[in-house]
């Protein structure tokens, strides 16, 4: 790939996601934007980059953007924030609290928000107004998420008891998978969203967000960005959870540090 096309990638994925692509990630752009290339039965990078400025549609953006993002994650990952969930789901119905809101804003092929929907059931129940909007920017992760089907290898992290509680386990030809309960299913909603676009088009108050490792492909003017609007959309008291890699240090002036990764906004 030549740098002019390289450095033209790297600006468009900057300025329609915000993920910041430094100059040692040629590989990676390389390999993601290859397979792409071969689907559409394109072998030249100048091919694809105008059948990219050409396409008025603005589907085959949507299709860059799916390749480059980094999606990796697992039930229960950083299992702290989920103990702390549970916890705060506890102290807010001692207080009488009725309606909850929570927004998992990566929350790619669906492992988080699931995990928080199984940790919300087991306080709540049915009892209440409970809702948890998912996002990500990858159409391919959602259609992942919103199906809620996982092989035994992605199940591995959950408690046997939640396991039975709350999946399904098929069996077809090609061996065993594990459904979502749809009463999961039901107190979520997955959507696009892109974090480098602001104002987010949500009704806040929201009691809890989590935007886990994903503003370690961000730079700091976008962090800023991003922190300001889930600070707007979160209620007095409400917390941001971001993944335990990430460094917000001189970003969150406006959030109260409740721990490391854990931030609140005072009352």
């Amino acid at each position: 790939m030549e740098k002019t096309t390289f450095d033209k990638i790297r600006n468009i994925v900057y300025e329609q996601s915000g993920i910041s692509l430094g100059e040692n990630k040629e590989a990676l752009v390389c390999a993601r934007i290859g397979k792409r290339m071969r689907s559409l039965g394109m072998d030249d990078f100048k091919d694809y980059m105008h059948h990219l400025d050409n396409d008025e549609s603005g589907s085959e953006l949507i299709q860059l953007l799916d390749v480059i993002s980094t999606n990796v994650t697992h039930f229960y990952r950083e299992s702290k924030h989920f103990e702390i969930l549970e916890d705060l789901l506890h102290q807010w119905v001692d207080e009488g609290q009725q309606r909850f809101r929570i927004w998992s804003a990566a929350s790619s092929t669906g492992e988080e928000p699931y995990t928080i929907a199984m940790t919300m059931y087991e306080v709540l129940g049915d009892s209440y107004d409970a809702k948890i909007l998912a996002t990500d920017i990858s159409t391919r992760v959602l259609q992942k998420a919103k199906e809620g089907i996982y092989e035994p290898r992605h199940i591995e992290k959950i408690p046997r008891n939640m396991l039975h509680k709350y999946f399904i386990k098929r069996k077809s030809e090609n061996g065993e998978s594990y459904e979502v309960k749809q009463i999961l299913k039901d107190v979520l909603r997955f959507t696009r969203l892109n974090l480098s676009v602001t104002p987010y088009p949500l009704r806040g108050p929201l009691d809890i967000i989590f935007c886990r490792n994903v503003m370690i492909y961000f730079d700091n003017n976008m962090r800023r960005k991003v922190l300001e609007d889930m600070y707007r959309l979160l209620k007095p008291g409400g917390y941001l959870m971001v993944g335990h890699a990430e460094s917000l240090t001189g970003l969150v002036s406006r959030f109260k540090s409740v721990m490391p990764s854990i931030y609140i906004k005072d009352q």
